[in-house]
């Protein structure tokens, strides 16, 4: 059950991919039950609760944990999948941070970078400035060089020259990037409790107030990479979509990909990652089925046979963009050179994570709309504090825990 079918659609002449042709050789079919966008939880559940078409294959959201584990929507995948194969070994870690009553609930699949730091080498070089990717590699990327980097270039624009220092997602990955999120599992505790009042909040918060403060950030929406160059935005921070494919560097366009600075406290590179993996649907008896898919999946994203065709189609796509970014944005964060990061305040509650029942001005839901509102301003244009927003919000995100917590200790109590 999903939003987009498994299969290939033969009239539009889509390819199978390679996880549904390994599947079908092992004589594996997967039969697809559409649903919407905005109601696809609800359809869920309700197919779970008739216990009519229950499906086994739900994509993996963060709303799934741990909200929807919490109303018996998904089943542990502990009995179709083992942690210490080889297989699986390498997403050991980040499964662990998706266990209740000692079950896993997710297996993941496969990781994406959630954002990326765009910028034209040859605006670079121009401006004299560092080179991103040589502070990187030589561990100086932090949130100082990318400050002083864009306050230098804003500063350098002529009379008539308008000039910003970044624009796009980038707010949440700062925050975390001191390896801590809004919400975490508190293990001592054994309850989720919220990180608002933590210090290194307060360093993240202040540093992105002064980037908007200082009119180095441009908070227009832009496309593509490509487009906010031509504004003057010096680094554009987005998922990869936004510098490949139809956005990709053209012929003569000399660009460069970094991670999200780290802090400069920290030693540990930390990265928020998106994950590409399948919810065991609770009703669900297709143990062998359901293994089998989980398996023909994961190989694509395990053996280096099927990484190299993916990184071969890649470069045929993208022929502009160069071995080093392509090592950034599809190797190195997605490997153990990074601690990654799961922020569990996007599976809390509709208040707290689902943006779509948001109804606040910015139709943000509490958890997003915090770590991005210190570069916001008010109706008359005062730019929030952390501090405001701390206070106008704690209300709300101690309640939503406590409901949560309370759910949380009954299911474990259930489960037993």
């Amino acid at each position: 059950m999903g939003t987009y079918d498994l299969n290939p659609d033969e009239k539009k002449g889509e390819d199978k991919s390679v996880e549904m042709t390994l599947f079908n050789n092992k004589g594996g079919k997967v039969e697809y039950t559409r649903v919407t966008d905005s109601e696809k939880f609800d359809q869920l559940a309700s197919a779970i609760m008739a216990q009519q078409n229950v499906p086994d294959i739900f994509k993996y959201e963060w709303m799934a944990f741990p909200a929807q584990v919490l109303k018996d929507m998904y089943q542990p995948v502990d009995d179709i999948v083992n942690f210490d194969d080889p297989l699986w070994a390498d997403v050991k870690t980040a499964a662990d941070k998706f266990v209740m009553g000692g079950k896993h609930y997710v297996a993941p699949i496969s990781f994406t970078v959630g954002t990326l730091m765009m910028y034209d080498q040859d605006v670079i070089d121009a401006e004299g400035l560092d080179d991103p990717y040589e502070l990187y590699q030589n561990g100086e990327w932090d949130w100082n060089t990318w400050y002083d980097m864009m306050s230098e270039y804003c500063e350098g624009a002529a009379a008539d020259e308008e000039r910003y220092g970044v624009n796009g997602w980038f707010a949440p990955f700062i925050f975390q990037s001191t390896g801590k999120t809004l919400i975490t599992y508190d293990a001592d505790k054994d309850e989720y409790v919220s990180n608002l009042n933590d210090a290194d909040f307060v360093r993240a918060s202040d540093l992105l107030y002064d980037i908007a403060k200082n009119g180095m950030y441009y908070p227009d929406w832009v496309g593509q990479a490509g487009d906010a160059f031509k504004k003057n935005i010096l680094f554009y921070a987005m998922g990869p979509w936004a510098s490949t494919g139809t956005h990709s560097p053209k012929d003569g366009d000399n660009w460069g990909v970094v991670p999200m600075p780290k802090d400069p406290n920290s030693d540990t590179l930390y990265t928020t990652i998106d994950m590409n993996a399948y919810m065991w649907v609770k009703g669900s008896t297709k143990n062998d089925a359901m293994k089998c898919w989980m398996e023909c999946a994961k190989i694509v994203y395990t053996q280096d046979t099927y990484k190299d065709i993916e990184k071969e189609k890649f470069f045929v796509n993208n022929p502009n963009w160069t071995e080093d970014m392509y090592n950034v944005a599809y190797v190195d964060l997605v490997t153990d050179k990074f601690t990654k990061i799961f922020d569990p305040g996007y599976g809390i509650s509709t208040t707290l994570s689902d943006n779509d029942a948001a109804t606040n001005d910015t139709k943000e839901a509490v958890i997003p709309y915090l770590y991005t509102s210190v570069m916001k301003t008010d109706e008359n244009g005062s730019q929030y504090t952390w501090t405001q927003l701390k206070e106008q919000y704690k209300g709300t995100v101690d309640s939503e825990l406590k409901t949560l917590n309370e759910q949380y200790h009954a299911y474990l109590e259930k489960n037993k």
